[in-house]
């Protein structure tokens, strides 16, 4: 009877997700917004600190942005909206209230649809609510035994996404965080970052019998922090439910857990309050929002959206399915592409003598040479340079005729990478910089041959070896031309070049 019950169990899964917002103030007083490296208490007020008799005022920007990640989530946005007090005591929250949204959010009913790996058809999440409220403090746990507070985050705007309780595993849940950092990242509202608490996130957990329509006591783990981490606690958490309904001992109530992630497992934290515990009321020192024109106006300014994009890169470009979801995750790097694309389009089109069909074979070359570069060589050398796309001094012209370089032969992929590392030095020419650096692909079959003769006299018994049939030489030799040549010799000449000398 109980592995029939387990086999009847069905997850039901919704997450409640803060999106830090990037304005350059926080969301009720005009303090810095921007302080991830200043010094502990930095950029405070008497309205981030609770002082009695302060008045918070709205910041307009987060209420703008707010609305625009309402309609990008295709929610409805409220003609009236208002902020409410919810009361806890906590440490990192001096006033002993929060200012928040309860019953009048700024945008509900909305969805998102996500492209699921390993699900044939897309996955349509529905979005019940998203508001506005403050951020608390940071709390800091010293080696000393002693709690410090830093108050610099307090205030900080933060947009919660509350979901339905849709997700069926957590497979789309991860799939619904990624994207909903692509979008806001898109949407330039905010970095996204997990790691920074830029994206946090609550999970909402309880399993049901299969056919079941009731929504039984949920588990809330807090504050997840990674991708990753929320895959894993939810795994863990419909196995140790799981477990609880096969007793016969399923959760009576509502429950908070914390993610243990070096072992592995969610923690139990306390009893959750419900929503008479807070005791909201409306906030008495702010007005009534009227939002009546605002989607209006936020609509004007919505740029193009992550899954149009996507479809876009790959109908327009070519570029294949997991390519257009890696350029679109960095909205820098994909302007930076297309920009490069166009370059390489009028390179194309200045070419009318190719006739259609062999146009059409360059552009799947230069297509899949690009995507290697853009996607793989020039993030490598970024990293290892510690630069940023949206700061290197490498122009989209530039990058477009190293791309045509390479492509057309006069830079090998060895000498490729030592060219566009000194272009993201010093933003220069690729083709001045290949031929300052003498970096110019050697194809002449004279001048490898003196080459060859040269590696064969340095190494002839590693030559006799490979005459006799040690066909894995062959790749020793090939390293041994281009040291020979500097990088400049063409690996297809050479290895023919090495076959006639054996004939």
């Amino acid at each position: 009877m109980l592995n029939s019950l387990r086999m009847k169990l069905e997850p039901v899964i919704g997450l409640e997700t803060h999106v830090q917002l990037k304005t350059k103030t926080k969301l009720f007083c005009g303090c810095n917004n921007d302080a991830e490296l200043a010094a502990a208490n930095a950029y405070i007020c008497p309205v981030c600190l609770g002082h009695p008799g302060v008045l918070p005022v709205p910041n307009k920007q987060a209420i703008d942005w707010a609305i625009l990640i309402g309609l990008a989530l295709n929610g409805s946005i409220a003609g009236q909206s208002k902020f409410d007090r919810k009361h806890y005591f906590y440490p990192d929250l001096p006033k002993a209230y929060q200012i928040s949204q309860y019953d009048l959010p700024i945008m509900s009913e909305g969805f998102l649809d996500l492209d699921v790996p390993g699900v044939d058809e897309n996955v349509r999440i529905g979005i019940e609510r998203l508001h506005l409220e403050e951020d608390a403090a940071k709390n800091i746990h010293g080696e000393d035994g002693k709690t410090y507070i830093d108050f610099n985050r307090g205030g900080t705007p933060l947009c919660e996404i509350v979901t339905k309780p849709h997700f069926k595993s957590a497979g789309e849940a991860k799939t619904y965080l990624q994207e909903l950092r692509t979008l806001v990242r898109s949407l330039g509202v905010s970095d996204g970052d997990m790691e920074k608490g830029q994206l946090r996130c609550d999970v909402n957990i309880s399993l049901r019998p299969v056919g079941d329509a009731e929504l039984y006591p949920k588990t809330e783990i807090k504050n997840v922090n990674s991708f990753k981490a929320v895959e894993r606690s939810i795994e863990y958490e419909i196995k140790r439910q799981t477990k609880l309904w096969e007793m016969n001992t399923p959760p009576t109530m509502t429950t908070t857990r914390g993610w243990n992630d070096p072992k592995q497992m969610t923690v139990d934290q306390r009893t959750k309050e419900g929503e008479a515990d807070y005791r909201y009321f409306p906030e008495p020192d702010i007005p009534p929002l009227d939002l009546r024109d605002k989607a209006t106006q936020a609509l004007k300014t919505m740029p193009e959206l992550p899954q149009a994009k996507r479809q876009r890169l790959i109908e327009e470009y070519g570029f294949k399915k997991s390519d257009a979801y890696q350029i679109v995750e960095d909205v820098n790097l994909a302007d930076f592409a297309e920009q490069s694309l166009s370059e390489l389009g009028a390179w194309l089109n200045a070419h009318p003598d190719i006739e259609s069909a062999v146009m059409e074979v360059e552009r799947k070359k230069l297509m899949k040479l690009f995507t290697s570069w853009v996607l793989n060589k020039l993030p490598g050398l970024l990293s290892e340079k510690k630069l940023q796309v949206k700061t290197m001094d490498i122009t989209p012209e530039n990058f477009a005729e190293f791309i045509i370089l390479i492509a057309s032969g006069q830079l090998t992929n060895t000498n490729g990478l030592l060219v566009l590392g000194k272009m993201l030095d010093t933003g220069g020419d690729p083709s001045h910089i290949m031929e300052d650096m003498g970096a110019k692909r050697v194809d002449n079959d004279d001048e490898l041959a003196i080459s060859l003769d040269a590696v064969i006299e340095r190494y002839p018994d590693e030559f006799e070896r490979y005459k006799t049939g040690e066909t894995k030489l062959m790749q020793f030799l090939i390293g041994q031309m281009m040291k020979e040549t500097k990088g400049n010799a063409d690996p297809a000449i050479v290895t023919k070049l090495i076959n006639q000398k054996i004939k």
